[in-house]
């Protein structure tokens, strides 16, 4: 990682560029550790489900995998994380990253359900106890998990929270877990394949990922239009020659705004698409029912007529539906 001198202002730091994203590599972060584990935990599930012959779909392998845990690395790991401390547009595109792309990807990889096809009993009994625990009912309500989504923001960038997280690399790593985590918690309830308590009904959901756009255009516009730079003079303190701060919190504002809108949109379009494979889905089940009833009817009317031959008296030859004299 390029180093900083903020105190005393001698900024070896370049300009920002694509390449950077490739040259500048961090792997010993607390994000690092858990993105590692999770794909090996994942990898390791299904293949066990496939050793016993089970499958499990490849979209949700690759959803997980590339879509979550690939789009977390991508701005955690690279040289995204070199320079979130120093450009606010930087931070933002991690920001939106870290609670919406990457949460909405893992939920999307259903993970719990392939814990619970491929634990012992014991183990998958715990994760159930823990699923629909009391505090696992109250974080994940839709109303819950929606206020704790929204008023995070809010809180990190118009109190002293965001300027001490670039000052404290501790507290900066534990925003980029506390991101992901309150993404999670929203996300899940709404799009996610696992079997989580609280789940509302498709409208319900549909009208709170329409609500919560509203939130990021007013936060996104309020960035932008704010006449003080977040985080006070931290970002004046560097004394970085190549960029300037008040158009740099400019640039992140709309980042904010337009990438906010963009993904509640595709979330959304996402949701109608589950809403109608479901209704489509329990369609074909009520088909079946049906054809299973009618079955049913015509083998009990060939047993009666059955009876009746055995019985010597003539069997009943008039078509279905039709009335009696």
């Amino acid at each position: 990682m390029p180093t900083l001198a903020a105190a005393s202002g001698d900024t070896v730091l370049p300009p920002f560029s694509p390449g950077a994203i490739f040259t500048e590599i961090h792997l010993g972060s607390l994000v690092a550790l858990f993105l590692l584990v999770a794909a090996a935990l994942y990898g390791y599930g299904v293949y066990r489900l496939r050793q016993r012959g089970d499958v499990w779909p490849v979209g949700r392998t690759v959803a997980f995998v590339v879509g979550g845990l690939g789009s977390i690395a991508s701005v955690t790991v690279t040289g995204i994380e070199a320079y979130d401390t120093t450009l606010l547009s930087v931070h933002m595109v991690q920001h939106m990253v870290l609670s919406m792309v990457g949460p909405i990807f893992l939920a999307l990889g259903a993970p719990v359900t392939l814990a619970l096809r491929t634990l012992p009993v014991p183990a998958r009994r715990q994760v159930l106890a823990v699923l629909h625990s009391r505090v696992a009912r109250v974080l994940t309500f839709p109303l819950v998990a929606f206020g704790i989504f929204v008023a995070n923001p809010f809180v990190l960038y118009f109190t002293d929270l965001y300027r001490q997280t670039l000052l404290h690399s501790w507290l900066h790593e534990f925003i980029h877990i506390h991101f992901i985590v309150t993404g999670c918690l929203f996300f899940w309830p709404l799009l996610g394949l696992d079997p989580l308590p609280n789940r509302w009904p498709y409208p319900g959901r549909a009208l709170l990922m329409v609500l919560s756009v509203p939130f990021h255009t007013v936060l996104g516009l309020t960035i932008m239009q704010s006449p003080t730079l977040l985080a006070g003079d931290y970002y004046n303190s560097l004394g970085l020659s190549w960029t300037d701060p008040k158009a740099d919190q400019v640039t992140a504002g709309g980042i904010l705004w337009a990438g906010g809108e963009i993904v509640s949109v595709t979330m959304l379009g996402i949701l109608i698409l589950q809403w109608v494979r479901q209704s489509e889905r329990e369609a074909r089940r009520i088909d079946r029912a049906l054809d299973r009833q009618e079955a049913e009817e015509a083998a009990g009317r060939a047993r009666e007529d059955a009876a009746k031959i055995t019985n010597g008296a003539p069997a009943d030859t008039r078509a279905p539906g039709s009335d009696t004299a």
